[in-house]
Formats: structure tokens, sequence, C-alpha cells
């Protein structure tokens, strides 16, 4: 499996043509404490950069971007019941959604950890 990171603060990870999406560390430190998240609708195909979703929290909202272009294949239930999940396991329970590629070399433009970790940091 290989995870990658986008501009927006969302990390895709993927094995095969199956993908799954959620927000970074980072994203969930900015927002401060996850109350909401609005996720997609599955069997719905969006294009890279569409709106997906969103996440509210106590002090922002923000649109969850598609990293790339894909169906989605299914949601994170668990998040909708407890949007803390965002906050206390994003990179693990707190995925938003499931997704099938239909463009998988626009994976080739995200950034790999390191480059996201000095991203972030600016």
């Amino acid at each position: 499996m290989t995870r990658k990171y986008t501009e927006d603060h969302e990390w895709i990870e993927t094995d095969g043509s199956a993908a799954t999406v959620g927000i970074t560390h980072h994203a969930q430190d900015a927002l401060g404490d996850v109350v909401f998240v609005d996720l997609p609708e599955v069997g719905r195909t969006y294009a890279q950069k569409d709106a997906a979703g969103v996440v509210e929290s106590v002090k922002a909202a923000a649109d969850v971007y598609m990293p790339v272009s894909g169906e989605v294949t299914e949601v994170n239930e668990a998040l909708r019941a407890d949007p803390g999940l965002a906050n206390s396991d994003p990179l693990g329970a707190g995925w938003f959604f499931k997704l099938r590629l239909t463009q998988p070399a626009q994976l080739d433009a995200l950034m790999d950890e390191a480059a996201y970790g000095q991203f972030s940091q600016n």
C-alpha cells in the first residue's frame, strides 16, 4: 500500500485500483475538535479536486477534496456516528471514504510523506 498527500491536507492510500481517503494530522490539528462530517454519496464519480465532503469543527468548516478522480465505493459510517475519530485517529479509523480509481496516473503528482512533511511545516 502506498500513501500520498495533497496540498489540501488529504491523504490517499492505494492498493491497486482501490483507495482510502482521509484528512491528515495537520488538517485535524488546524480544525480542532471535529463535530460533524458530510460524506460523499456511494456510487457517485468525482473528478480530481472536486469537493466530495465537508468536515466541521468547533472552529471552522472545510471541504474534503478528491485527491484523484474516482467512484466512491464506501463511506465510513463509524465516522458519521463519531466525528471525533477524525481527531483521534485521522490516518486509521478516521478515514472518510473509499474509492475505485478511474485515473491512477493522477497519483504521480501527489506528495509522498517526506514532501508532505516539508510542505505542511511552511
